[in-house]
């Protein structure tokens, strides 16, 4: 790499856009693309399909197995797969390697893949060494750590520094911002009921730091603290921290219109 070239400069980053900011929010997946091209990678985005963490986590190992095949097939010749969660990006790089720990070829090949995966605020601060965006958003924000990111792959102080680059916003920490949010993909569906008793805790923290936004790292989580606070007719914006990091806010904040 040249003096002066950007720290992503030659490298070729797949994009894993996950189901949920597929259906559900892309411009978090055109927030992913702008920083990463920001940071001077080549972003690719193969034709790709859930993570198979739905399937792993109900027990169903066969179906896990063909969508992981699938997936390392879709991203083979990346230098990194990227993730905007960290419940998709733990997946990729620590469950797939125990999907396939009984198939010594298949294992060594999911081992290789993993070594590769990164969620993207930890691949722009951790691996390329990026240490301020260039973003303004005008408001109080508060942060919630995201289980998946949190416990399987570190991540915390990451996203709090890039924060603290962007003009006009002033973060404030969360009581508990390390807690369940109660989401935790088919157990909101499985247990719904204790599911609700715990995001009715984290609403209440949010709105006790007097943060008119609320950002985090995993659009699954953000979408039920949004969905709670929305019945409880609490104005508080919610937000996938990348947007912020893009400077693209232009959308409507998750979960704005939703029912009371």
């Amino acid at each position: 790499m040249s003096q002066g070239s950007p720290p992503g400069a030659g490298l070729r980053v797949g994009l894993f856009v996950t189901c949920l900011v597929d259906l559900m929010r892309p411009s978090v997946g055109f927030a992913a693309v702008k920083l990463l091209e920001d940071a001077g990678c080549k972003v690719v985005v193969p034709a790709q399909t859930c993570c198979g963490q739905p399937a792993y986590n109900s027990g169903d190992r066969a179906d896990a197995k063909a969508i992981a095949r699938q997936t390392m097939r879709a991203f083979a010749g990346c230098d990194y797969i990227v993730a905007p969660s960290g419940s998709c990006g733990g997946m990729l790089a620590k469950h797939y390697p125990e999907l396939f720990a009984d198939e010594p070829d298949a294992s060594r090949e999911a081992v290789a893949f993993a070594a590769k995966c990164r969620e993207i605020v930890s691949f722009l601060t951790d691996t390329l060494g990026v240490e301020r965006v260039k973003a303004r958003y005008e408001g109080v924000a508060t942060y919630h750590d995201s289980c998946s990111g949190l416990r399987e792959l570190g991540i915390r102080a990451q996203p709090r520094k890039l924060l603290e680059s962007v003009d006009g916003l002033r973060l404030v920490e969360l009581e508990d911002s390390d807690v369940c949010c109660g989401f935790g993909g088919t157990f909101a569906v499985k247990y719904g009921e204790l599911s609700g008793a715990i995001v009715a805790k984290k609403t209440d923290r949010i709105a006790a730091t007097g943060a008119d936004t609320l950002l985090a790292g995993d659009l699954g989580c953000l979408m039920n603290m949004a969905g709670k606070l929305s019945r409880e007719g609490r104005q508080i914006r919610v937000r996938h921290v990348i947007e912020v990091l893009a400077g693209m806010t232009d959308d409507p904040p998750i979960g704005e219109g939703a029912a009371k």
